[in-house]
């Protein structure tokens, strides 16, 4: 009797792992492969405008810097700063 209750605790403490893993879930999804190439596209869509905004917010914000460095007038730092801005300026202008 008592190692039957030892069994079902431990039979309980294996569904409780399992229910955790969301082993169901993850099943459902295999057996589906039209809503796993879903989820994986829109999550792939999703990466890749997080991406693009990302590096625009970031070259804008290095553009700015380079910028307000060029206004601070330091000798040869400006001048290298003023020549890359003035290229990139002029190649998307």
């Amino acid at each position: 009797m008592e190692e039957d209750k030892q069994k079902y605790i431990q039979l309980q403490k294996l569904l409780d792992h399992m229910e955790r893993l969301n082993l169901g879930d993850y099943f459902e999804l295999m057996q589906n492969p039209v809503k796993l190439i879903y989820r994986n596209f829109l999550a792939g869509l999703a990466r890749g405008i997080g991406m693009a905004v990302g590096f625009t917010i970031l070259g804008a914000v290095i553009v700015y810097a380079l910028k307000q460095v060029v206004l601070l007038n330091l000798p040869y730092i400006s001048d290298l700063i003023a020549n890359i801005v003035r290229m990139v300026v002029e190649r998307y202008y």
